[in-house]
């Protein structure tokens, strides 16, 4: 990689539009400022600031979060850094999973718990109302209506601006458009790992934006030999090259690299400004 590559703005990216709101098409995906496996906070705090602070110098004006990283110290730390909020920053954050443990991930749609959740978020987060709020993930012991139909109650209440869904399959997707309207989709998405490329159609489809979470796909994801061959073309780092990846594959993705570098995160901005060319693309399908 050249050292001396030109810093880019993730304004290179192109922008995108949640409902009302628009937002550069390259955004940062605070999860990995938590400790291990996303829980409690990482011993150096004044790096945290440092990533956040960084963030927004490089024009990223889209940030997500979750109330289970942590669980909850994530959005804990975001207002304790950004807030009062620059103009323009949207913060998304997602509710519907709790984390009993440190390894546990665990389904909760319950109404009554995702009211609390949504009250949680609003206080750590020092807001009156959430820009975007996502249902983190369908409970197979909740019917998925009774959980969209209580966040759209909310919504109604004037807590949340706009909703999203994640981790959803198509028909849960035309199941909350139904309910209420939709403007993100939050599913794994990355290199390795297309399983919801039907979602993606749905998404290009219905003008519906979508966040790819894990979007490296891990360091397997990054290191195949294709991916390290168009670095090399392009004198590039190969996460470089699995984020301007996405960015070429659908005018809808908005893709969410996390880091706790800001070395790592000045590289992952600089994807916004990189060209694949339609030969790199055709050895990457």
């Amino acid at each position: 990689m050249r050292a001396n590559s030109p810093m880019k703005n993730a304004a290179a990216a192109g922008t995108i539009r949640l409902g009302d709101l628009t937002v550069n098409r390259l955004g940062f995906g605070a999860m990995r400022l938590c400790g291990p496996y996303a829980w409690g906070r990482r011993r150096k705090h004044d790096n945290e600031r440092r990533v956040l602070g960084r963030v927004l110098e490089l024009g990223i004006n889209f940030i997500d979060t979750a109330d289970s990283y942590g669980p909850e110290a994530n959005e804990t730390l975001l207002a304790e850094t950004l807030y009062p909020y620059p103009s323009g920053i949207v913060i998304a954050t997602k509710g519907g999973l709790v984390r009993p443990d440190r390894t546990s991930w665990v389904e909760n749609g319950r109404p009554e718990h995702l009211r609390r959740a949504l009250d949680g978020s609003l206080r750590r987060l020092r807001l009156e109302r959430i820009d975007l709020y996502q249902f983190h993930a369908p409970d197979p012991k909740v019917p998925f209506a009774e959980s969209m139909g209580a966040l759209a109650e909310l919504q109604r209440a004037g807590k949340i601006r706009h909703l999203g869904v994640s981790n959803v399959t198509v028909a849960q997707l035309d199941q909350a458009r139904r309910i209420a309207p939709i403007v993100s989709v939050q599913n794994e998405y990355n290199l390795r790992n297309r399983s919801s490329d039907d979602v993606l159609a749905a998404c290009e489809r219905l003008g519906i934006a979508f966040l790819p979470w894990y979007p490296l796909g891990g360091s397997r994801g990054i290191r195949t030999s294709r991916i390290k061959e168009i670095a090399a073309r392009h004198h590039v780092s190969t996460m470089r090259v699995a984020l301007a990846w996405l960015l070429a594959r659908s005018p809808v993705m908005l893709p969410i690299p996390g880091t706790e570098s800001v070395e790592h995160l000045e590289d992952n901005v600089r994807a916004a400004a990189l060209k694949l060319a339609p030969a790199d693309l055709e050895d990457l399908a």
